[in-house]
């Protein structure tokens, strides 16, 4: 019998789903029974139902910040999305919710407040979402990454946890990694990250590189859904997929140096892993900015190597990998000193001092 009963939400993008997955293990041993809320068709259905969770689905309407016709009908999803949030919270009567943030969370944390349940977030980049800022007033605690961050959030409710790191990214198996991605020689191997979605921009500037690369790595590149080049299968040393999960831990253990996007998750997972690292992050032209603030943070800090995608080119990325191997020691040292921890047991204890102030 289970002493609590969490529902844990968060969608849209891997990176608010992932967090959760690394707090199950620990939210299981202080004998919490976990189910999740999330959108009928985000890619967080497909991960929780992997994990084994049970999964409730409501409306989810998208909250944009530019213009677009469905910003007039969106607010009626979040509306329903609220009602069958709580017709689940009626039947499931958590002791508690925590959000990862994504424009599924909005609804469940507005239903939450209006059933008294305490509700704890998780912002994970430097300065809070639209979705986090919109639930900010219905939370009792936000739980941020950054220590800028704290400045953000209203009402005494920051507070500073680092972010959710799962156990097995911190102990993958080199050579597992090198088994799944068919290297036969022993060549640096760099691992290309354009996040969940994929990015045009570093698929087109990694393989305009590949030929001057492929003598020095062996490459795997995550490139995102449907943006495998099928015509560059034959290059052995270049190992393109989709997407990972189970095999990530494995990869990542394997890889000398990363190029990846600057969303929060996946950098704080290469500082843990203490890898040497180029950022490109997504542009303000394209986000809101949130991406560049939490590279310029890493860059600042001696972290990272940090390119711009307005400057990416082919010239300007194999320059970047040439500086960044050059300087490996002094990054090395930088992310060695560094105090950020894993924020699992941080945020499980304000999970855990929430239900006990109900």
């Amino acid at each position: 019998m289970s002493k609590y009963k969490i529902i844990m939400t968060g969608g849209g993008s891997a990176g608010h789903v992932t967090p959760n997955l690394a707090l199950i293990p620990n939210l299981k041993q202080e004998g919490f029974e976990i189910k999740y809320i999330g959108s009928k068709d985000g890619i967080e259905k497909e991960i929780i139902k992997k994990a084994g969770i049970p999964y409730f689905e409501i409306s989810s309407g998208k909250l944009r910040r530019y213009f677009d016709v469905k910003n007039f009908t969106d607010p009626f999803k979040v509306v329903k999305g609220i009602f069958e949030a709580i017709n689940i919270l009626n039947k499931e009567k958590p002791d508690v919710i925590f959000s990862k943030g994504g424009f599924v969370t909005v609804p469940v944390v507005m239903a939450a407040s209006l059933k008294k349940i305490p509700v704890v977030s998780h912002e994970s980049d430097l300065t809070p979402g639209l979705a986090n800022k919109l639930a900010a007033p219905f939370c009792d605690k936000l739980c941020v990454t950054f220590p800028e961050s704290i400045k953000y959030i209203k009402g005494n409710k920051g507070v500073l946890t680092g972010t959710p790191i799962r156990k097995e990214l911190l102990s993958g198996d080199k050579l597992k990694g090198k088994e799944f991605c068919g290297f036969k020689d022993n060549k640096k191997v760099l691992l290309v990250i354009g996040g969940s979605l994929g990015s045009k921009i570093i698929n087109e500037s990694i393989r305009a590189n590949l030929d001057d690369l492929l003598k020095e790595f062996n490459i795997i590149h995550i490139c995102g859904k449907g943006n495998i080049d099928s015509s560059l299968d034959k290059k052995a040393a270049y190992f393109q997929l989709e997407y990972i999960s189970e095999e990530l831990p494995n990869v990542m253990a394997l890889s000398d140096i990363i190029i990846s996007r600057a969303g929060a998750n996946v950098i704080f997972e290469i500082l843990a892993l203490k890898k040497l690292n180029i950022l490109i992050p997504l542009s303000k032209n394209a986000s809101r900015g949130d991406q560049v603030l939490n590279a310029n943070s890493f860059e600042k800090a001696g972290y990272s190597k940090v390119i711009e995608e307005e400057k990416l080119n082919k010239k300007e990325l194999l320059k970047a990998i040439i500086e960044t191997t050059r300087d490996e020691e002094k990054y090395i040292n930088a992310m060695k000193s560094s105090s950020v921890n894993n924020g699992v047991e941080n945020i499980v204890k304000i999970i855990m001092k929430s239900i006990k102030n109900k």
